[in-house]
């Protein structure tokens, strides 16, 4: 007994630290150039010395941060923000009109505004950079990925863990082999080894794949599914790439042109009969399908008055008679209705009234007569007008003019249009001479008369009112000039005003055989959305152990992600495993009764055990 506590004494001793080699431990460790103390130890040196990146190093970091999932999703998000300018702003190639009155309506502003291509967004440099940047971002990420992907595909199931219990969608479930039943074999590892492959058959017809994994007394199969997520995936950002491509592809054979027109005038669908033209780099001047289209009427339906919503339009329609292949055919352009000609759509932008003037010289002689399309400034079409009569008079002439269809007078004598439909309408003229500049080859609105160096004749600032017709009425100009006629444009017979003044409608028309190319693209795109976003990917193993003359089914489960139906699924991999088994019959589940009894005879089976305070007798 002194020898046993001697040796514990003697061991203490030995592990019980030394007060002074401690404290020349602790002296050597303040030292940071300790060779045994890590250098980010807190009192070491935490200075780090990066590897110099050369020309090529830095090039290969740009394209990795360029070609990540995250840049490429901040791109997505720039190009759509870098979009938004143009749904604020009117576009030269969808409305053009638009951004003439924008230009009039915002002088100051719109130069700077058209620096920054606010006009031209989706063909300015800007955003064709932000366009080009996500192409390769999409490229570059998606290509990487679809090797992984491949090579997943062809890879086995993992190994079962050995521990299956420490995952947490885990089930256990104990089965007897029965000699009398199934293969009536009532050998353990046998059936263990059947049930595995009623598992493996089971997750086939799930759609798992699967790998059997056998070692000794233990049976399992290995099973995953859900690279439909991967693929569907990889199928959104593919679209996302061939919606790019073709959206950039289809620009260079697509045009975009616009027309106005006014009742009774004809169209030729060459590239000189467009008043703007938009076309991409690959259309030549012969590109343009062969066909006529005149504008026969151009109705509009208003609310009456004394009615809910009084003096709103309605309905638009723009009736035409299309000549194509020598055949003749009539048709109608409403809003969101497009017309179908040819390879064309053609689309209804917006409509006006154009009254029809005339201007005689002092011997009467016609110097100008013409239907001019006059812009709207509101809803109840009071409409604004340039007309430009360069030639046949004395001087050159420009008439600013107000149309009013339904003409109301303001206490202080300024008219205004009360209605939109023709009830009794009236024409203001503000009359300037001087020079139109049009003689100097530079282009000029036929909307805006530039009035610089030009002289008023009538109108405020002047002592001369502003012209005033009605329908058929004639007034002199200043100065001796000649005469201006408002022409009635009413049929014979009319008895009202209804049809005095002649009606345009703005037509676009518009080329892009891509557009059947980026629905499918964008379809595709939609449906890998609904895949990756539904599809779950799960990792399932079934494993049977013979032990004791008993089988001891384990199920368990682990998803990629989160999935709220995995402990669903395998409570249903478990109820329907052993519906399979029980059909095959080969065992019987463990129930609670068989349990009791095998613990009875385990315990009748164990030799008495002597009370503590017996005697032992010899």
């Amino acid at each position: 007994m002194s020898s046993s506590r001697s040796d514990r004494s003697d061991r203490s001793e030995k592990n019980r630290p030394e007060k002074n080699t401690t404290k020349n431990k602790g002296a050597v460790n303040s030292d940071s150039s300790d060779p045994l103390r890590p250098s980010d130890h807190v009192d070491g040196d935490d200075s780090i010395t990066q590897p110099r990146l050369g020309f090529v190093g830095w090039l290969r970091w740009g394209w990795r941060q360029l070609t990540s999932m995250r840049t490429a999703l901040v791109l997505l998000l720039v190009l759509a923000i870098a979009a938004i300018p143009g749904s604020i702003f009117p576009q030269r190639m969808a409305d053009p009109n638009g951004v003439t009155q924008w230009e009039r309506d915002n002088p100051d502003l719109f130069p700077v505004l058209d620096g920054l291509k606010m006009f031209d967004v989706y063909l300015s440099p800007w955003f064709s950079a932000i366009y080009l940047l996500l192409f390769a971002s999409l490229v570059g990420c998606v290509i990487p990925r679809i090797k992984h992907h491949a090579k997943a595909l062809r890879a086995r199931p993992p190994r079962t863990p050995a521990r299956l219990q420490r995952l947490e969608d885990y089930r256990a479930v104990t089965r007897d082999p029965a000699a009398d039943s199934g293969t009536k074999t009532g050998d353990a590892e046998a059936e263990a080894a059947a049930s595995i492959d009623v598992a493996t058959k089971q997750l086939k017809a799930l759609g798992y794949r699967v790998e059997r994994y056998d070692r000794g007394r233990t049976f399992s199969v290995s099973a995953e599914r859900g690279y439909w997520r991967e693929t569907g995936n990889l199928l959104f950002h593919l679209a996302l790439v061939g919606v790019l491509v073709t959206v950039g592809l289809g620009g260079g054979f697509s045009y975009t042109g616009q027309r106005v027109l006014v009742e009774g005038e004809t169209f030729a669908n060459t590239l000189l009969d467009y008043d703007s033209m938009n076309r991409g780099r690959f259309v030549g001047d012969d590109a343009f399908s062969p066909y006529s289209m005149r504008l026969d009427s151009f109705d509009v339906t208003y609310q009456p008055f004394g009615e809910p919503g009084s003096g709103q339009a309605g309905d638009f329609s723009a009736n035409v008679t299309v000549q194509e292949n020598g055949e003749e055919r009539t048709g109608a352009v409403k809003v969101n209705e497009p017309l179908g000609v040819a390879d064309d759509d053609v689309f209804l932008l917006g409509n006006g009234y154009a009254p029809t003037v005339t201007v005689r010289d002092p011997d009467g002689n016609v110097v100008f007569t013409n239907s001019t399309p006059f812009l709207p400034q509101d809803t109840n079409m009071t409409s604004l007008g340039v007309l430009k009569v360069p030639d046949g008079l004395a001087e050159q002439i420009g008439l600013v003019g107000f149309f009013y269809p339904t003409t109301g007078v303001l206490e202080s004598g300024a008219f205004f249009s009360a209605y939109g439909d023709l009830t009794n309408p009236t024409l203001t003229l503000d009359v300037y001479t001087g020079d139109l500049g049009i003689n100097e080859g530079v282009p000029r609105s036929v909307y805006v008369l530039d009035t610089t160096g030009m002289t008023k004749l009538t109108g405020r600032s002047t002592d001369v009112e502003s012209i005033e017709l009605v329908p058929g009425q004639t007034a002199q100009l200043p100065n001796g000039l000649g005469s201006v006629t408002f022409d009635d444009e009413s049929p014979a017979g009319a008895t009202d005003s209804s049809e005095s003044v002649k009606r345009f409608a703005s037509l676009q028309i518009h080329r892009d055989e891509s557009g059947v190319w980026v629905l499918g693209f964008a379809l595709l795109a939609l449906g890998g959305l609904m895949i990756a976003l539904f599809v779950p990917r799960r990792r399932v193993w079934v494993k049977a152990t013979a032990h004791d003359g008993e089988i001891a089914l384990e199920y368990a489960a682990l998803a990629r992600g989160e999935d709220p139906t995995l402990a669903a699924a395998v409570d249903d991999l478990v109820a329907g495993h052993a519906r399979l088994l029980d059909a095959a019959g080969g065992t019987a589940v463990r129930t609670e009764t068989d349990a009791a009894a095998d613990d009875t005879a385990e315990e009748s089976a164990a030799p008495d055990a002597p009370a503590p305070d017996t005697r032992k007798v010899d």
